[in-house]
């Protein structure tokens, strides 16, 4: 059964991920999309955007280091060059596209009842996970789509009850938006309440970096 529903849960994803197309630029540098504001697009997308601050390197989430363990080609990469995603019109689209589809797919259930251990993170390819598992497969959505890595990050907040909480950071030229199973919308990250702990560096996912308190950004994209 869940091999079966692992494929339709593959062949769904494509149709979702069908005309998915994205720009990159590196980290730092601003470049002029075609995103204007309209219905559904964030409403302070023209004002000064806000990059959450990124302090020192910290010690990895041991789901992940267990998950690399599992899945060790995945997490067998080399350093890179930070990306942001140019966010266009059509790059909003595809990752509200991508939120709403796995929110919808993907059953909540805990570690503990769906595998019997606390931690425990892996792709929901049964159709059932926690935080982090739906964060693994919007990851993977969007990477298989051509999106850069290093624009994909997955981050440990606390949530508004205080309780440990796993989103996924999309860094874009027009600010960090959060994709999250809590919440339907894509927010902009300084506007979901949460605090932010720890994320993925943009160069490494396997070299994660504290977080910090929010800074308002210069004119051109920050590249932190």
């Amino acid at each position: 059964m869940a091999r079966r529903f692992g494929q339709a849960l593959r062949a769904s994803a494509l149709l979702v991920l069908a005309g998915v197309a994205v720009l990159a630029a590196p980290a730092g540098r601003a470049v002029a999309g075609d995103f204007t504001a309209s219905l559904g697009a964030p409403s302070a997308i023209d004002e000064r955007s806000v990059y959450a601050v990124v302090g020192e390197p910290t010690r990895p989430p041991i789901g992940w280091v267990e998950f690399c363990i599992e899945y060790k080609p995945e997490c067998a990469t080399q350093p890179s060059s930070p990306r942001d995603v140019v966010l266009t019109q059509k790059a909003w689209a595809d990752i509200v596209k991508v939120n709403s589809w796995v929110n919808e797919a993907i059953k909540p259930v805990t570690d503990l009842e769906h595998w019997g251990v606390i931690e425990r993170w892996n792709y929901p390819d049964d159709g059932y996970g926690d935080c982090e598992d739906y964060v693994l497969l919007k990851r993977r959505m969007l990477m298989q789509a051509g999106w850069p890595r290093e624009a994909l990050l997955i981050t440990v907040v606390r949530d508004k009850k205080g309780d440990g909480h796993a989103v996924l950071t999309v860094k874009t030229d027009h600010g960090e938006y959060i994709l999250d199973n809590q919440e339907p919308q894509v927010l902009p990250w300084n506007k979901t309440g949460y605090r932010f702990v720890k994320r993925q560096s943009q160069s490494d996912p396997n070299q994660w970096v504290a977080l910090g308190e929010p800074r308002t950004a210069p004119a051109t994209v920050s590249s932190r």
